[in-house]
């Protein structure tokens, strides 16, 4: 046969197999798993086997963990939670460095060959990336944080995991090469013994009982279980995200306010002028309002300001998946409401601000900024200031304590989403500082504009610089015992 036949043979059984491959027939699907061709005498035989390993995702795969899907595989941990992704409104999950340190020695203990820390090093949602609800800093209760520094007090105090690791690395031709042996010493007990030929060691000694002395070869041990002035834009006046007009009767007393949105917050004003805002949670994203106003005799203006905080993070579907406004009404004490719900409604996509790019330093002249004082009172502002960066190398922050709701940039670039009245059930917001990587920085001359959604107070805005407090370090590998 022709070589050129031979390709034209050989795509048409790949573009067969590609179609079958996408059946839902059983009988199929099990033809498949055997199939096999043979073309010009080659014998060229094609196997279908199962190539999946099946791994474990989670915070303890050692006790979880029932093994791969063949003995010929190997055991595979490919996401050890460090933590949970923070979200606004969330208390924050703390994992102690030997919670994690005590699961992956338990797990490389049960013949596991391969763990991934998710995540070992904070990142930072620079811009609109973050997800729903998730705050700039993602994943930050980590080992390291997003400045590069340990951040829990367990790693500063104990360099739990660094140990860990040095241990493993110390062990690494028995855990390689030895034989597994498991077997009880006692109630709650357990030794998992590798051992090589050549009489090299390694024993991974559980004790779930922390009353209870371990011993083991005639050892003992104890085993417990741990635990400037500024300038600002003010575009209250140039933007409608929905806007309704309408002319209420007399009639309408006491009149309410009333919206139901799926998600995820909304600014609401009534002839212009700002009367409440809402929102929902990452775990419950729609919300509703109900918030008492007056009106005008003659025409009124509803005007609202949904805004989406970040898209979802999972799930099927995703395109299929809606956020916004669902109904809008205005009740009235002993009359019928004016339900605006399938009215047409005027409709604007974002910020006028952000079409002219005016966080960027060829657009600022675009707008007229004012001088601000400490008396500025107002709503969804944007503010310009110039600042110079901080002497030295440590990270640098900027501290957001004093604002509400909105974004940031440094010198053009997007540092993130700021959430800083959502509070946690404890009553303190999740998230202060905000990462300024210097690569962003200028030695001086540096342009900050923020864009604050309620009411924030810009001049008390600051950047802090990072640093830990010395802690133990070493270069070399922990001694075995």
């Amino acid at each position: 046969m022709q070589r050129a036949s031979l390709i034209e043979k050989l795509q048409e059984m790949m573009n067969v197999l590609s179609n079958a491959l996408r059946t839902s027939d059983y009988d199929v699907k099990r033809m498949l798993r055997s199939y096999g061709v043979s073309i010009c005498g080659l014998k060229m035989k094609f196997v279908f086997f199962n190539p999946k390993i099946n791994t474990c995702n989670g915070m303890r795969c050692g006790e979880t963990f029932g093994g791969p899907n063949s003995p010929n595989k190997s055991s595979m941990w490919t996401e050890d939670w460090t933590s949970q992704y923070q979200v606004y409104g969330g208390e924050p999950y703390v994992r102690s460095a030997e919670d994690i340190a005590f699961h992956v020695a338990l797990f490389i203990a049960k013949n596991g060959s391969y763990i991934n820390y998710y995540m070992y090093h904070v990142g930072t949602n620079f811009g609109r990336t973050s997800s729903a609800y998730v705050i700039t800093s993602y994943y930050d209760q980590a080992p390291l944080d997003e400045y590069g520094e340990m951040d829990n007090l367990f790693y500063l105090q104990n360099g739990h995991l660094k140990e860990l690791h040095g241990v493993v690395k110390n062990c690494s031709t028995p855990l390689l090469q030895g034989v597994l042996t498991n077997f009880s010493i006692g109630p709650l007990q357990q030794a998992y013994v590798f051992e090589e030929g050549r009489g090299e060691c390694a024993a991974f000694l559980v004790n779930e009982d922390s009353t209870k002395t371990l011993r083991f070869n005639s050892g003992t041990g104890r085993l417990s279980c741990c635990q400037s002035r500024s300038a600002f834009y003010q575009t209250a006046k140039t933007w409608c995200s929905t806007l309704q007009s309408f002319q209420p009767n007399s009639s309408c007393s006491q009149p309410v306010l009333h919206i139901e949105s799926l998600g995820h917050a909304a600014h609401s004003y009534i002839n212009s002028k700002f009367v409440d805002s809402g929102h929902g949670s990452h775990d419950t994203k729609g919300f509703s309002m109900d918030v008492p106003i007056s009106l005008n005799e003659g025409m009124n203006n509803v005007s609202i300001l949904s805004v989406l905080v970040g898209l979802q993070d999972s799930g099927a579907y995703l395109e299929s998946k809606y956020t916004g406004l669902n109904k809008v009404n205005i009740q009235c004490s002993g009359s019928n409401p004016y339900n605006f719900t399938n009215y047409t409604w005027g409709y604007q996509i974002g910020l006028k601000g952000e079409k002219l790019e005016i966080y960027k330093e060829e657009n600022l002249e675009k707008v007229e900024w004012s001088e601000i004082d400490d008396s500025t009172d107002t709503l969804l502002t944007w503010y310009k200031t110039t600042f110079d960066a901080t002497v030295g190398d440590d990270p640098v922050a900027l501290n957001m304590s004093s604002m509400q709701k909105g974004q940031v940039w440094v010198n053009e670039q997007s540092i993130g989403r700021y959430w800083v009245s959502f509070h946690t059930p404890q009553g303190n917001p999740l998230q202060i500082l905000y990462h300024v990587p210097r690569s962003f920085l200028k030695p001086s001359g540096n342009v900050l504009i923020v864009l604050e959604e309620l009411n924030g107070d810009p001049l008390q805005i600051s950047f802090n610089t990072i640093s830990v407090a010395n802690f133990n370090s070493y270069d070399h590998l922990p001694q075995l015992i």
